[in-house]
């Protein structure tokens, strides 16, 4: 997908429909925000945790989307360099939480998580089917797609540390999902920050042929 940042023409936002979509999302994101945190915090679950924290990015990231589109293109690759950064800081925040829950001897709660897992599942394969016309578009736009594949991907790696946990009877595979997500936010905001500062770029040396 990273071949996109070398299209000519991409979508910037400037569509009622993408709007639309973007607002259900939200709603999406922000509900399993509340619902998956506090399972995560039942069960015990540091994967869950990370994943509830990546659906209030997400709501966040597309609130902060809805409002740049038709803005400059500066503006709009400052609020993907912002939705970068804000991904990057929240990897390092699950990566270095889940080094020290390494010493934590508690065990991770399997069927919440496998149950809860599944529901997150369902809400973000819903959020990605409705975005995933539009993934090849601008920083912005892009890294709304981004994110929804983010989430989708991770709650598919939740249901298999819920197996994991009960299969092993230790919270292991719960701590090594957790990482492999984090690493996921990491490669993320490179991706957004690597494009968002490509058309910065772009944009000025476009300027300078017209002057």
């Amino acid at each position: 997908m990273a071949g996109c940042c070398g299209h000519d023409a991409k979508f910037e936002g400037v569509s009622d429909e993408y709007k639309r979509r973007l607002w259900i999302v939200i709603a999406l994101n922000a509900i399993m925000f509340v619902v998956e945190m506090s399972a995560g915090h039942a069960a015990k679950s540091q994967a869950l945790q990370a994943d509830a924290l990546d659906f209030a990015g997400d709501a966040l990231t597309y609130g902060l989307s809805l409002a740049v589109i038709g803005a400059s293109l500066q503006v709009r690759t400052k609020a993907a360099l912002a939705k970068g950064i804000s991904l990057f800081l929240m990897g390092a925040w699950v990566l270095g939480s889940t080094v020290y829950r390494v010493f934590y001897v508690g065990i991770p709660t399997a069927e919440i998580m496998g149950l809860v897992g599944f529901l997150a599942l369902v809400t973000n394969l819903a959020s990605v089917l409705l975005l995933v016309r539009y993934k090849d578009g601008d920083a912005n736009v892009r890294s709304v797609w981004l994110c929804s594949r983010n989430d989708a991907i991770g709650n598919v790696a939740v249901m298999f540390a819920a197996l994991g946990v009960w299969g092993t009877a230790t919270g292991w595979p719960d701590l090594i999902v957790a990482t492999i997500m984090a690493g996921l936010f990491l490669s993320s905001a490179y991706q957004i920050m690597r494009q968002a500062l490509a058309e910065r770029r772009e944009a000025s040396t476009h300027n300078q042929v017209k002057v």
